[in-house]
């Protein structure tokens, strides 16, 4: 079964998959990386090219490959919950939120802003970005999670995950 990392930008998802699947002896996969692959261009400059609905697309079809063809940690894109079929794509697996305070996101995204791979959703700034995207999909998020994995070291948030997955067994 796919284990899905579920939260918004800069929540942490390909540092604690890569450290989850490392542990678990699984494959790690990032949608957003595997999305470049497939398109052979980032993230920016195919939502300026295609628009936010044509990335939106693509990214399902991303979403879609991955989650073919065994047991990975999936790391997938801050928007995968914002459609239906994708949500019944994480059904499939376990949806782990990793649920992060704002003023963390804010900071991680001004030290490290990764702008071709995170092009800005709103236009506006850093902080309004993070607020209004928290408004619009924290539900969703929620709504996904299968386990909501609470902020922490990396290290402890990857044996917490462990601990409730065998749980959800």
């Amino acid at each position: 079964m796919n284990i899905f990392l579920i939260g918004p930008r800069a929540c942490g998802k390909t540092r604690i998959g890569r450290l989850l699947a490392n542990s678990l002896g699984a494959e790690f996969v990032d949608t957003d990386h595997f999305f470049v692959d497939m398109v052979g261009m980032e993230i920016a400059p195919y939502v300026e090219r295609y628009g936010w609905e044509g990335f939106r697309e693509m990214e399902t079809e991303a979403l879609a490959s991955v989650s073919t063809g065994g047991r990975r940690v999936i790391g997938c894109g801050g928007g995968i919950v914002l459609r239906e079929s994708n949500r019944a794509i994480l059904a499939s697996g376990v949806a782990v939120y990793l649920k992060t305070a704002p003023e963390v996101l804010v900071h991680r995204l001004q030290r490290d802003p990764h702008e071709a791979q995170r092009p800005s959703l709103t236009g506006h700034s850093v902080v309004d970005e993070v607020a209004s995207v928290l408004s619009e999909r924290a539900a969703l998020y929620e709504g996904c999670a299968d386990i909501i994995a609470p902020e922490g070291e990396p290290d402890d948030i990857v044996k917490f995950i462990k601990r409730e997955i065998l749980l959800l067994s």
